[in-house]
């Protein structure tokens, strides 16, 4: 086997080398640098549609009614909704299945104990209303920036 080069390739291979040597700390530079924002809190609401009492489910409507009368005056700001379909096991054993509603909740880190009452008040709310054994709550810390 025979190598052979002439100016042009080794032109090239300098301009490649020359790129990836501007590249590599750029992208080792953005992979060690990770703060995007600041420092926020994300609860997760899991809202079932069965009642307790063997009624009908919470209709769509009725949940968005309580969507624009309890939620969104806590948090004005913003949220997100997701439909979805859960299932989880009851006291008796058996496994329930329904459609529900995840509702997505950002807000600064430091209004975390501020927010947690309203939210407390929101899952009691709906709890109440609607015949819950439960709503659902996940909490993460996280970076945002908007």
């Amino acid at each position: 086997m025979k190598w052979t080069s002439d100016t042009r390739g080794k032109v090239g291979g300098g301009v490649l080398m020359a790129l990836l040597g501007a590249g590599i700390p750029a992208l080792m530079g953005a992979a060690l640098h990770t703060d995007v924002g600041e420092p926020y809190r994300e609860t997760r609401l899991y809202f079932g549609t069965e009642r307790a009492d063997g009624g009908g489910p919470v209709a769509e409507g009725e949940f968005m009614r309580f969507l624009d009368r309890e939620i969104t005056p806590a948090f004005p700001e913003g949220l997100t909704l997701h439909d979805g379909y859960g299932q989880w096991r009851g006291g008796d054993g058996r496994i329930v299945r329904e459609t529900s509603y995840e509702v997505v909740l950002l807000y600064p880190e430091k209004e975390a104990e501020d927010r947690s009452v309203r939210i407390e008040r929101i899952r009691d709310a709906y709890e109440s209303r609607y015949q819950q054994d439960s709503v659902g709550r996940s909490d993460d810390k996280l970076e945002a920036q908007f």
